[in-house]
């Protein structure tokens, strides 16, 4: 009697039901679960993958693209392996360094099935040829693609970008800094619109001169000050790309001995941990629930299973520096 045998037999449940704890799927009662992997434990039982992905025709692996890894995709990356793991689903990250050529694997490994379905966090390849692949099996990205071919759950972040705004006009502030990320980016591009949408409906100054671009960390905030202090006249209020190149403007602040929020307000985006530290006025992006919603996207293919999609939101988080 084979091991898998010996398993049914001893727990009383059938072949599917067996096979389903072997194959990490959810829908498994918990006693049910408990009790055969007990057995299996017991058994020494160790599944044979290669059979298990020939009889699923699935590898339980998803592929994770992105450019890099910095502290912001880190969050977004860690929730979605976490619920990944929930799913049975193991995870492959590849990462390019925003080389084509190598950014591309990742989309050959989709091809040849060996992973079942891949998230785009960040890449450097056209998303119009990107999307041939679809045909060999579901993805999802986390970066705006600019079409409706490669499905994205990114939020509009102009819609965050207006929650700041309103707030800065509401406490006197109306010479308005902007510190982009990418400039060529649709999150910059949506950020910038918003911001000079709003001034003009306001009758309030568009400040495009001002305007810095590629800030990203707490250094490139720092540089960004350094260039307000040197060009003269000094903004009232700063709204930044995240988090990170806040509390670079921050910091950089303090060494000009410029006062927050009187001498210069500064907003982020975001809402990491550290902003909660410094008392960082910032936009909560709700990067977590992204993640989540990015894979059951996925496991609507992979599990064939449909997960009511919950409704996201920015949110201001109003704290010292304004």
């Amino acid at each position: 009697m084979s091991k898998f045998d010996e398993i049914m037999k001893r727990s009383g449940y059938s072949r599917a039901t067996v096979s389903r704890v072997i194959n990490r799927s959810p829908h498994v009662s918990d006693e049910a679960r408990r009790i055969i992997t007990e057995i299996m434990n017991e058994l020494d039982y160790i599944p044979n993958r290669n059979a298990v992905s020939l009889s699923t025709g699935q590898t339980k692996q998803i592929g994770i693209v992105t450019a890099m890894i910095d502290e912001l995709s880190l969050t977004f990356i860690n929730q979605f392996m976490d619920t990944a793991m929930d799913y049975g689903f193991q995870t492959i990250v590849y990462m390019s360094r925003s080389d084509k050529q190598i950014e591309l694997q990742a989309f050959e490994d989709l091809r040849s099935k060996r992973v079942d379905g891949l998230l785009i966090v960040t890449c450097v390849n056209d998303p119009g040829e990107l999307k041939t692949y679809l045909q060999y099996g579901p993805m999802v990205s986390w970066q705006r693609m600019g079409n409706d071919e490669i499905p994205s759950i990114a939020m509009d972040q102009a819609q965050g970008y207006r929650l700041a705004l309103e707030h800065l006009v509401s406490k006197g502030y109306t010479r308005i800094a902007n510190v982009f990320g990418r400039s060529n980016s649709l999150n910059t591009k949506s950020r910038r619109e918003a911001y000079e949408t709003f001034m003009t409906s306001q009758g309030l100054p568009v400040w495009r001169e001002a305007y810095q671009y590629s800030v990203f960390t707490s250094s490139d905030g720092e540089t960004a000050l350094r260039r307000m202090a040197n060009g003269g006249e000094l903004p009232q209020a700063v709204l930044c790309s995240n988090d990170y190149a806040a509390i670079g403007i921050m910091s950089e602040a303090r060494r000009h001995n410029i006062h927050v929020p009187d001498q210069l307000a500064i907003v982020g985006f975001d809402d990491i941990e550290l902003s909660r530290v410094l008392e960082l006025t910032t936009i909560h992006n709700p990067i977590a629930e992204q993640a989540k919603q990015a894979f059951y996207h996925l496991w609507r293919v992979l599990g064939n299973e449909e997960h009511k999609a919950t409704s996201l939101a920015y949110r201001l988080i109003e704290r010292a520096t304004t």
